[in-house]
């Protein structure tokens, strides 16, 4: 077997199709988009390579067939946040072969290790967490926009090389139009019914001007309770409005406001894997032509949840609710979602698997992402459950 490194057209070539190849008999794998892919990998585009570092290859056999890629990355703002010194790799995809996928990990490993890594997370994004995180391991079915697909023979390779669970991560399901908990839509209209809070509608030209900051504040804020937290630029909150403006439904991006202060936000997509489904990952005329008559046809019937915030102040006041409830009244009169799914929420955050149970969501899928320490002495730790560091806080006070 040989590594070979993606430097020309053929080798990315490859490494875009593999995984087509390898689940082409999968009724439910839908490839992604070539351009968000390939988006990972370019220095103009990822903010990520300012302060980090990626490598990717294709591995192949004698006969010159590609058996399994992988791409590998440190994120030096990342890397000591919990922990160890930590680096990652991802996009890891092949053959149904332990041999294959130890030799994958085995040359992540010594990547890593090279620059001084003590551990590796795996498979993680080099960027936002939103997108390519996690292996999913229950529930397949078709994935989400952005998300990973997996078939199930990935978790025994994993476990057996020596991954350790680092978090797991859950979607929820449930159609928009069910109802939710009595007492949870009582608690929600003790905001929504307060005139001191408001739901201003979100638009795409006030981005910059208005949404940005208003995110920065209460993703900032809401976050500063987890180790090793570092906050958010407003730069950083541009770019995550920019990557998702093109497919936005202004409808489904909530903020709550109180007396002018922004304290929430709920932001919800349009799943857009349900238009890509035939495209077979190309952004040429013709598939744009077909994405967009699929849209204006309404094919498109689910949404996800993407990102979910409210300042620790306004936490279990009801807030979550009513921007929950806000959602529900704005999106069923014009009948354009059947389902949304939320995801994904990691097991360090009882709170929001808390809200997914009180909204009547049903858990749809798991994914792990995993650890693996170089180290096999040290002792493993799994990610810290939020809310920890400032209850000791408290407590020390």
């Amino acid at each position: 077997m040989k590594f070979l490194p993606i430097t020309d057209k053929n080798t990315r070539r490859e490494f875009l199709e593999l995984p087509t190849r390898l689940y082409k008999d999968d009724p439910w794998y839908i490839r992604p988009w070539d351009k968000d892919i390939e988006a990972v990998f370019d220095k103009e585009k990822n903010k990520t390579f300012r302060h980090g570092e990626c490598e990717r290859w294709i591995l192949v056999d004698e006969q010159g067939k590609t058996i399994g890629r992988i791409a590998v990355f440190i994120n030096k703002k990342e890397m000591n946040r919990v922990g160890q010194p930590t680096g990652g790799f991802g996009f890891m995809d092949c053959v149904e072969d332990q041999k294959v996928a130890f030799t994958l990990f085995d040359h992540a490993k010594a990547w890593l290790k090279e620059r001084g890594m003590e551990a590796m997370d795996g498979p993680v994004n080099f960027g936002e967490k939103h997108q390519w995180w996690g292996l999913l391991v229950k529930g397949h079915s078709e994935p989400l926009y952005g998300f990973n697909y997996h078939p199930p023979y990935y978790q025994q390779f994993y476990e057996a090389y020596g991954f350790r669970t680092f978090f797991e991560q859950y979607t929820f399901n449930r159609e928009v139009y069910d109802a939710i908990d009595p007492k949870y839509e009582e608690k929600a209209h003790r905001i929504y019914d307060n005139p001191e809070f408001t739901f201003p509608q979100f638009t795409k030209k006030e981005i910059e001007s208005r949404w940005a900051e208003a995110f920065l504040e209460i993703y900032n804020d809401a976050w500063t309770s987890h180790a090793g937290f570092q906050p958010m630029r407003k730069s950083q909150a541009v770019n995550l409005f920019k990557q998702m403006k093109p497919i936005v439904d202004e409808d489904t991006i909530i903020f709550c406001f109180h007396n002018d202060k922004p304290v929430g936000f709920f932001f919800c997509l349009p799943d857009i894997n349900q238009l890509l489904k035939n495209l077979n990952g190309k952004f040429n005329l013709i598939a744009k032509l077909k994405f967009l008559y699929n849209q204006k046809r309404g094919k498109c019937r689910k949404m996800f949840g993407m990102l979910y915030g409210v300042s620790p102040a306004y936490q279990r006041k009801g807030v979550e609710a009513a921007m929950v409830l806000h959602l529900k009244n704005v999106i069923v009169p014009k009948d354009r979602y059947d389902e949304i799914e939320l995801g994904w929420l990691g097991d360090f955050n009882p709170t929001m698997l808390k809200i997914a149970d009180l909204v009547y969501c049903d858990l749809y899928k798991t994914y792990i992402t995993y650890r693996k320490l170089f180290d096999e002495n040290k002792p493993f730790e799994r990610y810290p459950i939020v809310g920890r560091k400032r209850k000791q806080e408290k407590e020390e006070e």
